[in-house]
């Protein structure tokens, strides 16, 4: 357990943490949330005594044992990922080391009847059982779960860990941390550098974590599934939620409704009595009674408002001009990095107005491709063709890091803008937050968060009716992210997607595209559907394994062989049920993505079929896991 006793930090005239109280229990899945800069991570570090409060205490009940990930680690150099990820086990590292110089030892020693050999026994037998009990005859294959867990492939673990790139890097101080299982798991952003699949891992992974985790994420559907308890840190005060996110939401907005409304009512009775003690004090018979009054209304308990900052960034993209049909084809292309080939004759058609989402572990080409389509890249074979009247614009993953430091904000705006949208750059500027004097700040003085919104303004100067867009919601806080959520489904053009923000990615995209194994599949649906379609992949997969791998030959009574029979004749019928359920589905999604659909007079009707669709669906997919089970 973890105790937080009435902690006081404050820097200059700003008070970050106002006295704040909060006592995490055993087991509890805590998601910190909030604001960026208010001091979420400042939490992280007191927990970990690499800062001090002002005043106040941190107390710790039982076993301290700690594990911090957070965003500024570097690993060191020289060590294979295998030799790094094993000193999580350092301890046992230790005893197995003891023990081999114990059998060393013995193997040459005769003072059979000595207390100095009988001691050595007993130590030896106290640290096989040690050992054992700390799973060390499993460490090995510990490891490698975990590792591959993350992403990490077989061949990978011999490489040296400074051959990796900061994100991958990343999951190896996470895998260590894992690996030594300590008592309070503290996550400073886990998903950043992490792809759909090893989100999806680590979500199960951690909930079934026999200990306490804390985390911080912008990644609402990764606190969703991770969190039993949500806490706000808001303007110096925390406000504590057993509940997971989106249930905070939920109950976040009653409690300020209530509180709203018990605020209005207060008011109103405050302003009633001290009408009453100045009509009162105007009579000389009754002054004594209106002091009184004035000294309770004083010691009333007043109820104060949840300040909060309700400003958000306005996003609208320029409007696209209109294109050719078809904006980008992509036909037999491959692409190589020296011996590695990452793309093998792989195709793609984009048309006008669509969304497509790029989805895949790193390294499978994703982020290659997107730049093969904006010509930032070259290509061994194939072709890449750009539609007609097409204009690219292209947000890249780095794109906040590659702003000028050294450059003012209005200077940087300046420098990305046509001449004509240069007497607005301030309003939009303000539409992003920056208001005032913020203008003169120079680029090296912003947060990642608002590097991350500089880097966006300057991106919606030029009109374009082609997004290419690599992982846009680096460094965005949630409400940022639903921001330009919106603005990316109002926006009128095609659409390129690199994410493995779930819940930014549902639906926002007509189709899926996932890359795996150098070559491309599509997905005529959002992530959701991309997710639901594979797992049920995997599971008929599975379910058709053991046919081609039995061996054992048995004879069955006629009874069971014909119950067997109907059994799979059922499956094979639902099995195309489901596959004449999604091709209607395809269809209804491709009718959705045509021009001036919501417009039309039958969209209340064909959205009212497709939810029905997606239902039945849905419950043939139920029937088909029963009859396999």
């Amino acid at each position: 357990m973890i105790s937080l006793n009435n902690i006081y930090i404050k820097y200059a005239d700003r008070v970050l943490l106002n006295r704040i109280n909060c006592t995490i229990k055993d087991n509890d899945k805590v998601g910190l949330v909030g604001r960026n800069g208010a001091g979420k991570s400042t939490i992280l570090k007191l927990i970990m005594d690499i800062i001090s409060p002002h005043e106040g205490s941190i107390e710790f009940a039982g076993k301290k044992s700690l594990g911090y990930l957070h965003q500024d680690m570097k690993l060191p150099s020289g060590k294979t990922v295998m030799e790094e990820a094993s000193s999580a086990f350092e301890e046992i590292q230790k005893i197995e080391l003891r023990i081999e110089k114990i059998n060393e030892e013995l193997g040459i020693r005769e003072d059979y009847e000595s207390d100095a050999y009988s001691k050595l026994i007993q130590e030896l037998s106290d640290l096989n059982e040690q050992f054992y009990l700390m799973g060390g005859e499993n460490s090995q294959a510990e490891i490698e779960k975990i590792l591959k867990g993350l992403g990490f492939k077989q061949t990978d673990f011999d490489r040296k860990t400074e051959e990796f790139s900061g994100g991958w890097q990343m999951r190896i101080e996470l895998a260590k941390i894992l690996l030594a299982k300590p008592k309070y798991v503290l996550l400073d952003e886990p998903t950043n550098h992490l792809d759909i699949e090893s989100i999806i891992w680590l979500e199960q992974f951690l909930k079934k974590y026999v200990g306490v985790v804390i985390l911080i994420s912008h990644d609402q559907k990764f606190l969703d599934q991770v969190c039993n308890r949500t806490i706000e840190v808001e303007l110096g005060n925390l406000y504590d939620y057993k509940a997971s996110y989106s249930k905070y939401l939920e109950l976040k907005k009653d409690r300020v409704e209530k509180l709203q409304a018990s605020f209005e009512n207060q008011q109103k009775v405050i302003a009633e009595k001290e009408r009453t003690i100045n009509r009162f004090m105007a009579k000389a018979n009754k002054t004594k009674m209106a002091q009184s009054m004035k000294k309770q209304l004083d010691k009333m308990e007043r109820i104060e408002l949840i300040t909060e900052d309700h400003s958000k960034m306005k996003l609208r993209f320029p409007p696209a001009q209109r294109s050719g049909d078809i904006v980008m084809d992509v036909t037999d292309a491959s692409k190589s990095y020296g011996a590695l080939n990452v793309l093998d004759k792989v195709s793609l058609r984009l048309h006008r107005a669509e969304k497509m989402a790029f989805v895949g572990q790193n390294g499978q080409g994703k982020t290659t491709l997107s730049k093969m389509i904006i010509e930032m890249l070259d290509f061994e074979s194939g072709n890449i063709k750009k539609g007609h009247n097409v204009t690219i614009g292209y947000y890249a993953q780095d794109q906040s890091q590659s702003l000028d430091p050294s450059m003012t904000l209005l200077e940087t705006m300046q420098s990305n803008s046509p001449p004509e949208m240069r007497p607005n750059l301030r309003n939009i500027l303000g539409a992003f937050l920056f208001s005032g004097d913020d203008v003169d700040k120079k680029v090296s003085v912003l947060s990642g968060g608002e590097r991350a919104r500089l880097a966006l303004a300057s991106f919606l100067l030029k009109s374009s009716n082609l997004l290419v867009l690599d992982e846009p919601t680096n460094h965005l806080d949630i409400n940022s992210k639903n921001v330009l959520k919106r603005a990316l489904m109002a926006y009128d053009g095609a659409m390129i997607v690199v994410s493995h923000d779930r819940e930014f990615l549902s639906g926002l995209t007509d189709k899926t595209i996932e890359f795996k194994d150098k070559k491309l599949k599509e997905y005529l649906g959002d992530i959701n559907y991309f997710l639901d379609k594979r797992k049920l992949d995997n599971m008929r997969e599975l379910e058709l394994k053991p046919k081609t791998q039995h061996v054992k030959k048995a004879t069955k009574p006629k009874e069971s062989v014909q119950i067997d029979q109907r059994k799979e004749r059922d499956i094979k019928n639902i099995e195309r049920k489901i596959e004449g359920k999604e091709e209607e589905i395809a269809k209804m999604e491709k009718l959705m993505g045509e021009e001036n659909f919501y417009q039309s007079d039958d969209a209340n009707t064909h959205l009212e079929k497709y939810q029905q669709l997606k239902s039945e669906l849905s419950d043939l997919n139920d029937k088909w896991e029963a009859l396999i089970g």
